[in-house]
């Protein structure tokens, strides 16, 4: 099937300017162009796009999403692999949420020193941010 960029666009729920940049980075190849200059997609290019956008929901890059597509395609490499590319951002969020857990605590600390009543200048959040404590 022939489809022209918007309609590749549509059906992949992006927009045209998400398929010209997917182009760009190499994670949707160029499609041909016809004698009057429109660019002809396939059916495997919406697959394509809406594969990139799910894995991008599930926070990878993309360059993860571009080594992603290559497992996808070569038959040779094995599952173990892309099992691994998925673990592996697994423990990268595990860090993240980590991190975002003891700034968390941070600021509850940094609120309960704050009555909420007075002077900003004289808040005591604003002055361990000033102080860096």
């Amino acid at each position: 099937m022939s489809l022209k960029i918007g309609e590749v666009a549509e059906r992949g729920r992006v927009n045209l300017q998400t398929i010209r940049y997917y182009e760009r980075e190499g994670l949707l190849p160029e499609a041909p162009r016809l004698p009057s200059g429109y660019r002809t997609f396939g059916d495997e290019s919406v697959r394509r796009v809406r594969f990139i956008k799910r894995a991008q929901e599930l926070g990878f890059t993309l360059a993860e999403i571009r080594e992603l597509l290559c497992l996808r395609v070569d038959r040779k490499r094995d599952r173990a692999e892309v099992r691994a590319v998925a673990r592996a951002k697994i423990s990268e969020m595990e860090e993240k949420i980590r991190s975002l857990e003891a700034m968390k605590r941070a600021l509850e600390h940094l609120v309960k020193r704050c009555s909420g009543h007075g002077p900003a200048t004289e808040c005591p959040i604003l002055e361990a941010l000033d102080e860096g404590k």
